[in-house]
C-alpha cells in the first residue's frame, strides 16, 4: 500500500496494519489525526502533552511519549517515572482550572502496534463515580483560551522546577 492510501486510513485500520497511528501522524504532519499545535501544552523529547481532540470531558488530556514505545513495559524507567510525576501535577492542575471533583489517570495501548500514551479524564461532581467515566460519549474539543493558558502556564512553571 502507498503512504497515500495509507493516509486515507483511520487510526484502527493503520494499528491493525501494524503501523503506530501516532508515529504515522508525525511522519506525515497530522495526516491522520490533524495538527494538534493549537492543543499542545508542553513537549520536551521525552513527553508531550495535549488536550484531546474529541474528549470525553472538558480537561481530557494525553500525555504521550514521543519515542514509540509499545506501552509502559517497554519503556525506561525514566520516562515512566516522568509521566508519572507530571501526570499527578496535571490532575491538580485540571482539578483547580476545571473546578471537577477528580481526575482518572488511565492507558489503553491496544492493538498490534500502537503508541504508548495516558490519558487524564475529569470527572465533575455532577457526574457518577465509577469506571464508566473512563467510556462516556466522545464530544467536540471546545478551546477555552482563559482555561488553555492558566494550564499551559502551571504546566510550563512546573516543567521548569523539575527539569
Amino acid at each position: 500500500m502507498t503512504e497515500q492510501e495509507l493516509m486515507k486510513l483511520t487510526p484502527g485500520e493503520l494499528t491493525d496494519l501494524g503501523i503506530c497511528p501516532t508515529c504515522f501522524n508525525r511522519k506525515h504532519n497530522g495526516a491522520v489525526y490533524g495538527d494538534n499545535r493549537d492543543k499542545l501544552l508542553y513537549e520536551d523529547e521525552d513527553i508531550e502533552c495535549f488536550f484531546v481532540g474529541n474528549p470525553r470531558a472538558d480537561g481530557h488530556m494525553c500525555i504521550a511519549t514521543i519515542e514509540h514505545y509499545h506501552d509502559m513495559s517497554e519503556a525506561p524507567d525514566s520516562v515512566n517515572e516522568k509521566i508519572i510525576r507530571y501526570a499527578k501535577c496535571f490532575m491538580n492542575i485540571i482539578k483547580d482550572v476545571y473546578q471537577c471533583e477528580r481526575v482518572y489517570m488511565c492507558t489503553m495501548c491496544d492493538g498490534p502496534n500502537n503508541h504508548y500514551h495516558i490519558q487524564l479524564i475529569p470527572r465533575y461532581s455532577y457526574e457518577k463515580r465509577g469506571s464508566k467515566n473512563f467510556v462516556k460519549p466522545r464530544k467536540e474539543y471546545v478551546y477555552d483560551e482563559a482555561k488553555f493558558n492558566s494550564v499551559k502556564k502551571q504546566i510550563l512553571e512546573y516543567s521548569k522546577e523539575h527539569l
